[in-house]
């Protein structure tokens, strides 16, 4: 069905027809499915049906439009209520009017309650209070969904450019114990002129503190 939104806006027969085809497709594609689902839309076009078109009636009498109601009470409704906060424009319809939204708003709420589908109202505006309610009654259903955990993500590796070291001064550089200190080849430890290698004192805890004592020459 191909027609343009000014001639859906103002020709009655055609916004009909096409409003009976959003529900039969919409009916169409749950019945798809044979397990579990989730729809954002129902029979609320039947609201519109009635907002924009004459033939409401007849779609509300029709068998399919019953079996529906009794399809949909079989599943779990929630009833996200409006918000003028919430109001936008869609870029489709010809404008959006808050008293139309509330008049679309009860007759929803009326084929709820005159066709005995059990639902839940919400109206908090938060976003995260919609979801916890969502879950509180899914849970209480046997229908609690798989916690999401985030992946961890890889840390980048840090690399210092040379010139950007952090060095040390020669005087608080950590010295080596002497069983890891780099050695010298011979022919350069013994070379001439090298200065001898400072003694090491090689010294327990037992011999503390008489380690300490100086035994060499000194004169008084």
């Amino acid at each position: 069905m191909e027609t343009g939104l000014d001639a859906l806006r103002t020709d009655m027969d055609l916004v009909a027809e096409y409003q009976e085809r959003v529900f039969a497709r919409q009916v169409a594609v749950e019945h798809q499915h044979d397990g579990r689902f989730v729809s954002d839309r129902a029979f609320d076009n039947v609201a519109y049906v009635a907002e924009h078109t004459t033939n409401a009636a007849a779609m509300m009498n029709d068998q399919r439009f019953l079996d529906y109601m009794a399809w949909v009470s079989d599943g779990i409704v929630f009833f996200l209520r409006p918000h003028p906060s919430l109001l936008k424009g869609d870029g489709v319809r010809a404008g959006v009017s808050w008293d139309s939204v509330l008049r679309i708003d009860g007759m929803v709420k009326l084929m709820l309650e005159q066709h005995g589908v059990a639902y839940l109202p919400i109206e908090s505006v938060s976003m995260q209070e919609r979801v916890r309610a969502v879950e509180f009654v899914l849970r209480r259903c046997g229908l609690e969904a798989p916690a999401h955990r985030p992946e961890p993500r890889p840390r980048p590796e840090l690399r210092l450019r040379p010139e950007a070291r952090p060095t040390l001064p020669p005087e608080i550089r950590p010295s080596l114990p002497p069983e890891i200190r780099p050695s010298l080849p011979p022919e350069i430890r013994n070379a001439p002129g090298r200065a001898a290698p400072a003694p090491v004192l090689n010294a327990g805890v037992e011999s503390w503190p008489y380690a300490l004592v100086d035994h060499g020459d000194h004169e008084a």
